[in-house]
């Protein structure tokens, strides 16, 4: 059976990065983001067989849509990896309600969509596996991150559950959480006060938390769990 894959958030960061290992190990990728030129070229830099597509997480509609046509053009996904994310960092009490719902949407129910999607086809091949890209802050919290942290610590529950509920099915559901890692979202960090929190003195890359990625998407004994990438992080500041 074709080792097929969606990457949800997969033209740019750690999706990206899990979507450039995978190419290289024979997967087939769907590249999903909301911006589809994007999705082109991310695709198109993994050579021939991929495809990308554009899709809303946060539209259940969308995400039905986009699952048939990945299916219509690659066959059934049987591997996903959710690294769609977004950040609004300010303190609660300054926090715009509708940026609370962007975050949540897109961080949380979106992630539960494409998960559903995915295990309605899953069921049907008695194989699958999903991993999650959370943070570590939904595990620690983090000052001026109050719904960010909500959305990632929300989806650590619900893929345990999901785990649970499935994991008869020979489907796995694990989450990888990084601390602070070289991407878009933490491009305005203060690094240099960041770095006294973590052992490693440094940020990790998108193809070292892109392999933690891949270890457990194909670990075929691992479910449930919430693998940190963080450098050792000792306190978020």
């Amino acid at each position: 059976m074709a080792k097929v894959c969606a990457v949800f958030g997969g033209s740019r960061g750690i999706g990206r990065a899990v979507a450039r290992l995978l190419a290289q190990k024979g997967y087939r990728l769907a590249i999903v983001a909301r911006n589809l030129e994007m999705a082109k070229a991310a695709a198109g830099d993994l050579g021939d067989g991929h495809l990308a597509f554009s899709c809303d997480v946060a539209k259940e509609h969308d995400v039905q849509s986009t699952f048939e046509e990945m299916e219509k053009h690659l066959g059934r996904v049987n591997f996903l990896v959710n690294a769609a994310g977004v950040n609004r960092d300010s303190l609660l009490v300054r926090t715009k309600t509708e940026d609370m719902i962007s975050q949540l949407h897109t961080n949380l129910l979106g992630s539960m969509l494409t998960c559903k999607a995915a295990v309605k086809t899953m069921i049907q091949q008695q194989q699958g596996s999903i991993v999650n890209i959370g943070s570590v802050v939904g595990l620690k919290g983090n000052s001026g991150q109050s719904v960010y942290s909500a959305s990632k610590a929300g989806l650590v529950g619900f893929s345990r559950a999901l785990a649970k509920e499935v994991a008869r099915k020979k489907i796995r559901v694990n989450v990888v959480a990084p601390g602070f890692v070289h991407t878009d979202m933490t491009k305005d960090l203060k690094e240099e006060h960041l770095k006294k929190n973590i052992p490693l003195q440094r940020f990790g890359e998108p193809i070292e938390v892109a392999h933690a990625v891949v270890f457990l998407l194909e670990s075929p004994y691992i479910t449930g769990h919430v693998l940190v990438v963080d450098g050792g992080l000792q306190l978020v500041m």
